[in-house]
């Protein structure tokens, strides 16, 4: 898909389901870290947090209480409705979510001690413009083999046949010409068993994993033959594949 392609599809889904897949069986073995946690252990009280590509806001309204204020943008404007619902519907009084694109950030320079970024894109010059000094940034990418198997059967997805380290390098580079210093990053690949046929209907469909999941005549078809494949005991086994990078400015 393209960028026009892409936000329409996070439009579309921002107002069906925003980012919440908390509803989805899934078991996953070899998670190495949780990025929120990875955050919440570099806040402050004090502290201001940006997070880019915030979807429904799902996440941070669970973290509200490790910072000052948090502010959540997301490029879509379907998952700022939602984020703002969900807002509307919580006890919380200090985030605050806006519809901006990860290539302007509009706020002003140093602003944000900590800023977090999950499964979205983000431009480093942007991220350093608006973070303190020695204000810290975070972020978890999907790697380009990640639900390999289910890209293969389906002979297309996003990033299908990309070669793997592509991404995590560009951002690495990236962020060290934007001037941060202290880069590490680190990766995993772990296997995901998911429960029943519904379930993995749902990531499908609100996911650019295959694109235009359900369009293709043959989709269905291709699904339940992967599922005979890659059916075991613990559920319909594939691979979710992350890197994260933790910079500081």
């Amino acid at each position: 898909m393209n960028e026009l392609e892409y936000k329409n599809f996070y439009d579309r889904v921002g107002k069906l389901n925003g980012w919440d897949f908390s509803k989805v069986k899934c078991i996953s073995e070899g998670v190495k870290w949780s990025l929120y946690s990875e955050v919440t252990q570099r806040c402050k009280k004090s502290d201001i947090l940006l997070d880019i590509g915030t979807g429904g806001g799902e996440v941070l309204l669970t973290i509200a209480e490790f910072a000052l204020l948090l502010v959540g943008i997301d490029h879509s404007n379907g998952m700022i409705q939602t984020a703002n619902h969900n807002l509307e519907t919580s006890n919380t009084t200090n985030v605050r979510f806006l519809q901006m694109d990860a290539k302007n950030i509009e706020f002003p320079q140093s602003f944000f001690n900590v800023v977090s970024c999950r499964h979205s894109p983000f431009y480093a010059k942007q991220v350093s413009k608006i973070l303190v000094k020695d204000g810290v940034f975070l972020t978890q990418q999907v790697s380009e083999s990640d639900k390999l198997n289910i890209k293969q059967a389906f002979g297309r997805g996003q990033d299908f046949r990309t070669d793997e380290g592509i991404l995590k390098e560009r951002y690495l580079s990236e962020l060290a010409e934007a001037g941060f210093t202290d880069i590490q990053s680190s990766e995993y690949n772990a296997i995901e068993y998911y429960a029943t046929y519904e379930d993995l209907v749902f990531l499908l469909k609100y996911t650019p994993i295959i694109p235009n999941f359900g369009q293709n005549e043959n989709d269905f078809t291709l699904l339940k033959k992967f599922i005979e494949e890659n059916q075991t005991n613990k559920g319909i086994m594939t691979n979710s594949k992350r890197f994260m990078i933790i910079a500081r400015k």
